[in-house]
C-alpha cells in the first residue's frame, strides 16, 4: 500500500508543482493588479495636485506681474514727484536769490569758478559807506583762515595775506592784541581760532563773552559763544575766528554789550542768508568827508533789511579791510591797511 501511494505521489508531483506555480503566479498577478491600480490612483492624484500647483504658480505669476506693474507705476509717480520737488526747490532758490539781489542792488564785480561765486556790491547809506560781498561756497576748502605769515605772533595786512595765498577775496579776521615777549611785540589772538578743523592754540574761554564764528566742513556759517572746547568741536568747525559781539541769531537782533552801544566805528562782519550764502560787510569810518562809521545797532537794522539771518562782528576800526581781485576796495581809517594777526581768504 505504501509503495502504491509513493508511486502515485511520484506520478502527480510534477503536476502538483505546476499547480503550485500557477497558484503563486495568480496570487502575484492579483497583487500586481492591485499595485497597478494603486499606482494609477496615486499618479492620478499627483497629476491633479501638479495641475493645481501649476494653476497656483500661474496665479502667483500674474499677481507678481500685477504687483510689479503697480510698483513700476508708483515708482514712476515718485520719480515725477521728486523731479517736480527738485524743480520747485530750484525755483524757490531762484526766487530767494533774486529777492536777495534786489535788496543788494546791482553787483559792481563778480567772480565765478567751480569753487565759489563772489558778488561785490557797494554800500552807500546816510553817514557811512562800504562794500558787501555775497559768496556761494561750492567747495568749502576754498575758504581759509590764515595766520599772518602762517605763524602765531606775527602780523600782515589783508592784501599781503591774500596775495601770499593767491586769493581772489579777503577780509580781516578775528581780534588780537599786542603783548611784549622778550622785548618784541607779539600779536596775541583773542578767543579761539580754528584752521583746518584744529584749534591753533589751547581752548581759551576768557573773558567769557567772545564768540567763535566761521564755517563747518559743509561750508555753512556756524557760531557760538563757547564756554568749553566741546562747544566748538560740536559745531564741526572747519575754519573760524573770535571777536565780539554776536549781531543776529535766527533772524533776530542780539543784545549789544553796554560798552559797545551807540559807538560809530569802521566795521567788518560775517554772516549768512537762509540759503547758507555767506555775506561779508566792511564799512569805513573815522573819515567825515567819506564815511563816519556805523553803530552796531544800525548795522543790525541794515542786516535785517538785507534779509541776513545770522551775523557776527569781526575785528574793526583800522583793521577793517576788504580785498578783491588784486586790490583793497574800501578806504581803511588809518589811511592805509593795518597789519593784523589773521585774515579770512577765499581762494579762486
Amino acid at each position: 500500500m505504501l509503495k502504491i501511494n509513493t508511486f502515485l505521489l511520484f506520478l502527480i508531483a510534477p503536476f502538483l508543482s505546476i499547480y503550485l506555480v500557477c497558484l503563486q503566479f495568480a496570487e502575484n498577478a492579483e497583487g500586481l493588479m492591485i499595485n497597478s491600480e494603486t499606482v494609477k490612483s496615486s499618479m492620478t492624484k499627483l497629476s491633479n495636485e501638479t495641475n493645481e500647483l501649476g494653476n497656483t504658480i500661474s496665479d502667483l505669476g500674474l499677481l507678481v506681474q500685477s504687483q510689479y506693474e503697480v510698483f513700476s507705476r508708483q515708482s514712476g509717480v515718485l520719480n515725477e514727484l521728486a523731479e517736480e520737488s527738485s524743480e520747485y526747490t530750484d525755483l524757490s532758490n531762484d526766487i530767494y536769490e533774486q529777492k536777495i539781489l534786489n535788496m543788494l542792488g546791482p553787483a559792481v564785480a563778480v567772480h565765478k569758478s567751480k569753487s565759489n561765486e563772489i558778488k561785490i556790491f557797494k554800500l552807500d547809506e546816510l553817514g557811512y559807506r562800504g562794500f558787501i560781498a555775497k559768496i556761494k561756497l561750492y567747495k568749502p576748502d576754498s575758504f581759509e583762515v590764515v595766520l599772518a605769515k602762517d605763524k602765531l605772533g606775527e602780523v600782515e595786512t589783508t592784501s599781503q595775506a591774500a596775495k601770499r595765498k593767491d586769493a581772489i577775496f579777503a577780509v580781516n579776521g578775528g581780534g588780537f592784541y599786542y603783548e611784549d615777549r622778550d622785548g618784541k611785540k607779539y600779536a596775541r589772538l583773542i578767543g579761539n581760532t580754528v584752521i583746518d578743523s584744529d584749534l591753533v592754540e589751547p581752548f581759551n574761554g576768557y573773558p567769557g563773552d567772545l564768540f567763535f564764528a566761521g564755517i563747518n566742513e559743509d561750508g555753512e556759517v556756524i557760531g557760538t559763544v563757547p564756554k568749553k572746547e566741546k562747544d566748538i568741536t560740536s559745531l564741526d568747525a572747519y575754519q573760524g575766528v573770535s571777536f565780539i559781539p554776536v549781531l543776529l541769531k535766527n533772524g533776530e537782533e542780539v543784545d549789544i554789550p553796554e560798552d559797545w552801544v551807540e559807538t560809530k566805528q569802521p566795521r567788518t562782519m560775517i554772516g549768512k542768508y537762509a540759503n547758507d550764502d555767506l555775506i561779508f560787510i566792511v564799512i569805513d569810518g573815522r573819515q567825515n568827508d567819506w564815511s563816519s562809521g556805523v553803530t552796531l545797532e544800525r548795522l543790525q537794522e541794515k542786516l535785517l533789511e538785507l534779509g541776513v539771518k545770522e551775523a557776527y562782528n569781526l575785528d574793526g576800526g583800522g583793521s577793517s579791510a576788504m580785498y578783491f581781485n588784486g586790490k583793497i576796495l574800501n578806504k581803511p581809517s588809518d589811511g592805509k591797511e593795518r597789519p593784523v594777526a589773521n585774515n579770512i581768504v577765499i581762494l579762486p
